[in-house]
């Protein structure tokens, strides 16, 4: 597979929009839109879009995690599961 098939500059856009869509969705690799030869955005099928969001979103609860950890701020699995029991009990 060859990038250059992935950039492209914003008059093939313009022109070949519909080519366009139909590639990202047909091959799911984004294409690089470029003006003056320059990047300035990317084309992207909307699954992988979705898929990216949900990877990101993961991996910024994973940070937030072990943020909490280096801070001290978190609780061993038994402290959890012994509250929960106590919560369940007392109901």
């Amino acid at each position: 597979m060859s990038m250059k098939k992935d950039i492209r500059p914003v008059t093939y856009l313009k022109t070949r929009a519909a080519d366009l869509l139909r590639q990202v969705n047909d091959t799911q690799r984004p294409v690089i839109i470029t003006q003056n030869g320059e990047p300035r955005a990317v084309l992207q099928d909307a699954r992988s879009y979705e898929d990216m969001r949900y990877a990101l979103g993961l991996l910024k609860l994973i940070s937030q995690g072990e943020e909490d950890i280096r801070k001290g701020n978190s609780r061993t699995g038994d402290e959890v599961f012994s509250r929960l029991a106590k919560a369940v009990a007392g109901k």
